[in-house]
């Protein structure tokens, strides 16, 4: 006998959940709806199915194909437009020409299906309905019976004045061929309010079955919650995937579960999800395939679909998250909301008790979400942030999103052109590299790669050879979960925000270029880089008194790439160099402490007698520097005794200093009477600054320096290098230079600001201060009689910093919290 699955429903009911895909695919314990019912046919003997498709028909095919895969044999009738139960089995007569059984295909059930039909083949009527009693009748349609279980007739959705029975309309039928009598062609009809009323009217004898077993519409968000949960109680019997690795806790291939992780049964862990440590998944958790849980979290009641990122510290109580679904640190879901396929939340957002955020949405940080989100994107992000496009590595940046936007920037090329890539050592840098390479190769770009290089060394080669720009993907210093691929131009620095959104916008169009098969881009690996790059920075300082001063340093590598450089650079110093960490290792660098190393390195100073010590970060950009007697500088410390030196070196010079920078540094210009260029805190504007304006120096506040008569980059080896030659040609101590210092009282506070506000707020403020002496290169800078206060809002999240000077901590303190609670009130 053949079977007939009704898979055409759109499940509207269901939505966020079936926006975007048909709710027979939606899973139940990681199985398809549909897969189940496949299961039950088979284990009953039906292996001729023939499937009704309409609403997104293709979804059903790619992923059941011919049923082979399943057991089966799966033929499917197509619905050009919604036929209704009876007009979609009418559609698939070609197939049906002898006695079939229909089951729709986004139900929930384990009836036995041999029952059925031996009660059909018993009683010998034109039809058999399988019925199901049910507390609740009042949603489903009503079936009256006779003693002999003849039908008498139907009732569709009634009140409770009309319900004479609790025996409901499963959607289950054995029919012989002479249905399709009543059934006519190319019409919307259905069985239960037009088709079995019409054959009884007819004289013909249909009859209803009360079936034993479990079954379910799963028509509503809440009968999806629960329909998981009768699963796991194990109320009706249907495949759970896994190994049962405790009563009731089932464990997919490839799963890793933190030994500190508690599970409180019963639970189903899909294929390849990562539990980090002490996270808690209460009872009826389900998560799909390739999941990661962060450390800390709380799950209860949930279900979390294929491929979702769950940040540490986040609680779902009670919710359904889409495929995809991207939730931040401490991200809450209260019950019964619903995110729909590929959200984003950004962290310590609230989706409050029945929310629905339907797809590709997202939910900018902090926010409070209180009704559903249905076209509007709250806080929806560029792909470009401060340092480049950074995510989540394989979950926000994955290899189809590297491949998509190398070709959307490659395209921006002419054919023919070369871009230089480099990365860290990383393994999640290395592959998502290749697909950077295999994008522009694709759109007719040649590539110069660098494989594992510093980021100066990859600016250095695209400002020396023939390429047009460059690239380097590494793990972002503040996040080992996370990469950032940064994006040069032909002068090695960042790209600016013109050629950002450009970028973004052929991204999103998908306007890329592809080329013919002989116009494919190459690859190179550029020979001796590392050598010109040394020879270059070694050309651009005079070191004559660094070599005659028989200096004794220490450095620390941090595990990065610059351990390829320094050897070749230490090499032309003539210095005596005890080194640490001198070898590129990713797991050290995963954790990576810059305050830690330069403590490590301050004993090692004062141990040794060296004359000064170094961190150099992983990606050889920035330098923490220790002096002589061992004192680990701050970050201003660093800036206002290279501005010292360089002024005292370069009279009447010009420097480019962020517009947070202390009036230390300004008094420090004023007395060598250089001239400061103020600059935004974006590393990009500083070097494009740095580029542009002529000048010495251009700094920023945490340790990155810029020398750009070498390179208008940051670079930990040329600030190195300099530091050591100014020192010599001095003949001073570093000590000493960091004893006449100033102290520099800077205090820093954040005001959450909702994106829709942040330009209220600093026009408001720029309103309220009219008269006094203003700077607004970056946010709105207030010059006070004894220091300043700035107000900037942050390019990425909800939020807007305030940074106050005053002549002592407390006064800093006081001023950065007057103009903090001035915002907060602006924000009421």
């Amino acid at each position: 006998m053949k079977a007939v699955i009704m898979a055409g429903g759109e499940g509207t009911r269901l939505r966020p959940l079936t926006s975007n895909q048909p709710k027979p695919m939606l899973p139940m314990a990681n199985i398809p709806m549909m897969e189940h019912v496949v299961n039950l046919l088979r284990q009953h003997g039906f292996e001729d199915i023939v499937v009704t498709v309409a609403f997104m028909a293709n979804a059903i095919r790619t992923y059941f194909g011919d049923g082979s895969e399943f057991g089966v044999r799966m033929v499917y009738a197509t619905e050009a437009t919604p036929l209704g139960t009876a007009g979609s089995v009418r559609n698939a007569q070609d197939e049906l020409d002898e006695r079939f059984l229909v089951i729709s295909g986004d139900v929930l059930t384990d009836i036995d299906l041999s029952q059925v039909v031996a009660f059909h083949e018993e009683k010998g009527g034109l039809a058999t309905l399988a019925l199901k009693a049910v507390d609740n009748p009042l949603e489903f349609g009503i079936v009256i019976t006779n003693e002999d279980g003849s039908i008498e007739r139907f009732l569709e959705k009634p009140t409770w004045g009309q319900v004479f029975s609790d025996t409901i309309n499963t959607g289950i039928y054995v029919l012989e061929p002479e249905i399709f009598d009543y059934i006519p062609e190319g019409q919307p009809v259905d069985f239960s309010g037009e088709s079995f009323p019409e054959a009884l009217a007819a004289g013909k004898t249909l009859f209803g079955y009360v079936a034993d077993g479990y079954w379910e519409d799963v028509g509503t968000l809440e009968a999806y919650l629960q329909s998981h949960q009768d699963i796991l109680d194990q109320k009706v019997q249907v495949d759970i995937k896994g190994f049962e690795l405790r009563p009731r806790v089932w464990l997919g291939k490839g799963a890793e579960i933190d030994p500190s992780v508690v599970l409180e049964g019963p639970v189903v862990i899909g294929d390849n999800c990562v539990v980090g440590p002490d996270a808690h998944l209460g009872p009826y958790c389900t998560l799909g395939r390739n999941v990661r849980v962060g450390d800390n979290a709380v799950l209860q009641r949930s279900v979390v679909h294929d491929n979702g990122y769950l940040g540490s510290g986040v609680r779902i109580d009670g919710s359904v998250l889409g495929r995809g679904s991207d939730l931040r640190q401490g991200v809450r879901c209260e019950e019964g909301s619903v995110l729909g396929d590929q959200c984003l939340v950004g962290a310590h957002a609230e989706i409050k008790a029945g929310v629905k955020v339907y797809p590709f949405k997202t939910v900018e940080a902090g926010a409070t979400v209180n009704s559903s989100i249905v076209w509007e994107s709250m806080g929806a992000r560029s792909l470009f942030g401060r340092e480049g496009v950074q995510g989540l590595a394989n979950v926000d940046i994955s290899p189809e999103l590297a491949v998509r936007l190398s070709m959307a920037w490659a395209s921006t090329f002419e054919k023919g052109a070369t871009v230089t890539t480099s990365r860290d050592t990383s393994r999640a840098a290395r592959v998502l590299k290749r697909a950077i390479m295999v994008g522009c190769n694709a759109a007719g770009i040649n590539v110069d790669d660098l494989e594992a290089a510093t980021v100066p060394v990859t600016r250095f080669q695209v400002t020396s050879s023939d390429s047009m720009a460059g690239v380097t993907v590494r793990l972002a210093p503040d996040d080992p979960q996370s990469v950032v691929l940064r994006f040069f131009d032909k002068e090695g620095i960042d790209v600016d925000e013109t050629t950002q959104r450009k970028i973004e916008r052929l991204y999103h169009r998908e306007d890329f270029r592809r080329v013919l098969a002989r116009e494919i881009g190459d690859i190179d690996f550029p020979p001796r880089s590392l050598e010109y790059y040394t020879a270059a920075l070694i050309d651009s300082v005079d070191l004559s008194n660094a070599r005659d001063a028989d200096l004794k340093l220490v450095l620390d590598y941090s595990f990065g790439t610059a351990s390829f450089v320094m050897p070749n650079l230490l090499a032309k110093l003539e210095a005596d160099v005890l080194v640490v960490n001198p070898y590129a290792n990713t797991a050290a660098v995963l954790t990576f402490d810059r305050q830690a190393s330069a403590a490590r390195v301050s004993d090692l100073v004062r141990a040794s007698g060296a004359h000064l010590g170094a961190v150099l970060d992983p990606g050889g950009e920035h330098v923490a520097i220790v002096d002589d007697l061992g004192h680990p500088l701050t970050d201003d410390e660093a800036l206002l005794v290279l501005l010292t030196l360089v002024t005292e070196a370069h009279p009447l010079a010009r420097v480019a200093l962020p517009v947070a920078a202390s009036v230390v540094a300004e008094e420090i210009c004023r007395k060598a009477g250089a001239e400061i260029v103020w600059t935004k805190l974006s590393a990009s504007h500083l070097m494009e600054v740095a580029r542009t304006e002529r000048v010495i120096l251009a700094a920023s506040q945490s340790g990155g320096f810029i020398f750009p008569a070498f390179l208008p980059a940051f670079d930990a080896a040329a600030t190195l290098v300099n530091l050591l030659a100014l020192l010599t040609a001095t003949g001073r101590k570093l000590s000493d230079l960091v004893a006449e210092l100033p102290k520099v009282h800077i205090a820093h506070q954040e005001v959450h600001t909702p994106w829709d506000q942040k330009g209220m707020v600093m026009r408001t403020l720029v309103e309220r201060s009219q008269g006094r002496d203003l700077v607004l290169v970056d946010g709105v800078k207030v010059i006070e009689d004894d220091g300043w206060a700035l107000v900037l809002p942050d390019p990425e999240e909800p939020l807007t910093h305030v940074w106050a000077e005053a002549p002592s901590d407390a006064q800093s303190e006081a001023r950065a919290n007057e103009y903090a609670v001035r915002l907060e009130q602006l924000l009421r």
